[in-house]
């Protein structure tokens, strides 16, 4: 079988050289396209539903909304299993589909499901998914170099204007902020109070809600002109919110302020972000979507950042505190640095102990057309080039230098074995 092969190359010369081009071009257009990244995503293939209901314990939690969810999840097509985890005022349900399933598919049936099963929960709690990311779709980190400006402000530059910004970029799923103070008004009550006045801590949430709302009414018509009518009724300072009135007694209005004392602060937090025991640092997560090219990915939310970066306040800027597109340059310029070497070892090899430059070109041209091709199978199959796949293809060039060697020696053994039986004089 192998000597038809030969024979039947060596008698197509032109269609063989022919080939051999074409999966070169083919397969430099693959390692064009190519995606790549530093980590093999070997995550399973899952979706997230996250639920939040703050105040509420674990087991609360657990049997009011994780347990109503998992057992409703686990009748959808293609599920693995049902994963659910509860925690203080948290809830989070992993849906592991099978490793062919299709992830925007998977979204859309457990997003049908969840219609029904938020019927089950208790009012006011809505389940939401999560990003369409993996477990290792976190490809750069960011942090706010903004000194003079404290945590609170920092958290609302990164909220309001750098999160929306970069969430806008091509192949990004989630901006996740971490860090600083969450700016809240918080009401604290005095219970003492509340019983003098014959109030309820409900009385208060609910004309606080009724305070801070707007209403359209109508179109108004005056001399050919029209007016349209509308209340403006939004809260913007702690002084509103201590005016509002709760009740009347004996002609005189009871407000906020009598029960209660009103103040800015920060969302109670469970954790702080420090940054090399520096203090405490303002920042985001820029998780990238599902199936993305990661070096792609990174090169466009770092031009992104250049833009965002214009509109900053005086002396703010982006210190990046993890960046994978270091890594991704390091494991290509490794290959290419394998790639080189190898070629230079294989040429010297040859020239040495052959002493024939042709067999030497012959064995050297295998090597990029060989590497070429891998990436038309590395598209095929939907693998990244990252670690361990370029480690491999690194791996697989000794492999090729080898075959190449040993058929080139044993051919130019084989023509000297018949050069002289036919020449026996020479």
């Amino acid at each position: 079988m192998i000597e038809k092969i030969i024979s039947l190359s060596l008698k197509n010369r032109f269609l063989v050289l022919l080939t051999a081009g074409g999966l070169l071009a083919w397969g430099v257009h693959a390692v064009r396209i190519n995606k790549i990244d530093a980590i093999p995503d070997l995550s399973e293939n899952q979706v997230i539903v996250f639920t939040e209901w703050m105040g509420r314990s674990p087991q609360i939690i657990e049997d009011q909304v994780t347990y109503p969810l998992v057992t409703n999840l686990q009748g959808l097509p293609q599920v693995k299993y049902v994963r659910g985890a509860s925690m203080f005022g948290m809830s989070f349900v992993y849906v592991i589909f099978n490793d062919n399933t299709d992830v925007y598919w998977a979204r859309e049936r457990v997003l049908e499901k969840l219609n029904y099963a938020s019927r089950l929960l208790p009012q006011g709690v809505t389940p939401t998914l999560g990003p369409d990311g993996t477990g290792v779709g976190h490809v750069l980190w960011y942090t706010l170099d903004a000194p003079g400006m404290d945590l609170g402000e920092q958290r609302a530059l990164q909220d309001w204007y750098v999160k929306f910004a970069l969430q806008n970029v091509a192949g990004v799923s989630e901006i996740a902020s971490f860090g600083g103070f969450q700016k809240q008004y918080q009401v604290t009550l005095n219970p003492n109070k509340l019983t003098y006045y014959n109030l309820s801590l409900q009385d208060v949430i609910q004309a606080v809600r009724q305070n801070n709302n707007e209403a359209g009414g109508r179109k108004f018509e005056m001399s050919d002109i029209g007016y349209i009518i509308k209340t403006s009724g939004y809260l913007q300072s702690v002084e509103e919110i201590e005016n509002i009135p709760l009740k009347t007694v004996n002609t005189v209005p009871v407000s906020i302020r009598d029960v209660a004392t009103v103040q800015t602060s920060g969302e109670t937090r469970l954790g702080i972000f420090d940054m090399n025991g520096e203090g405490e640092v303002v920042g985001g997560i820029v998780v990238m979507r599902y199936g993305e090219n990661a070096d792609e990915v990174i090169g466009h939310v770092k031009t992104k950042m250049a833009e965002v970066a214009k509109g900053f306040p005086e002396g703010v800027k982006f210190n990046i505190v993890y960046d994978r597109s270091q890594l991704i340059e390091e494991s290509v310029s490794s290959i290419k640095k394998t790639l080189v070497e190898e070629m230079v070892v294989v040429s010297l090899v040859v020239l040495i102990f052959l002493f024939h430059w042709r067999s030497a070109v012959s064995i050297i041209i295998q090597i990029p057309i060989t590497l070429a091709t891998s990436f038309i199978l590395l598209n095929a199959f939907g693998i990244t080039s990252n670690i361990m796949s370029l480690t491999g293809i690194a791996l697989a060039i000794g492999v090729i230098v080898d075959n190449g060697i040993i058929m080139a020696e044993n051919a130019y053994k084989n023509l000297s074995h018949r050069y002289e039986e036919l020449n026996p004089d020479a």
